[in-house]
């Protein structure tokens, strides 16, 4: 399964964005049962793009970047490219669909 990195403060979410080009940011809280049963799946989609980074972020403990990212729920995926969100899943989310834009995006930019 995809690596995961534990992002623990706004500075660790910058820093994490600026070294690579593709990101995704998986944002979640502790007491979200939809969160648990969502990342095993979200990392084992993403063992598909070995260039896409996967960073994970409690908003319980990193509260500032609800303000940073706009988030109203949890969970939220981000796909980052160049520090700039290219998707955004929310709290239900269609693996398939999920997939076919990623797809896209990935063909797109390691062309």
């Amino acid at each position: 399964m995809k690596k995961v990195n534990g992002l623990t403060t706004l500075k660790m979410v910058e820093e994490f964005l600026e070294n690579h080009e593709l990101s995704f940011l998986y944002v979640s809280t502790p007491e979200c049962s939809t969160c648990h049963a969502i990342l095993p799946k979200l990392r084992e989609l993403l063992d598909h793009y070995p260039l896409i980074h996967l960073g994970h972020i409690d908003a319980s403990k990193v509260e500032e970047v609800a303000g940073k990212f706009l988030i109203l729920t949890a969970p939220i995926m981000l796909l980052m490219i160049d520090q700039k969100e290219y998707l955004r899943e929310d709290r239900f989310v269609r693996f398939d669909h999920l997939k076919e834009k990623l797809e896209q995006i990935y063909e797109m930019f390691t062309r």
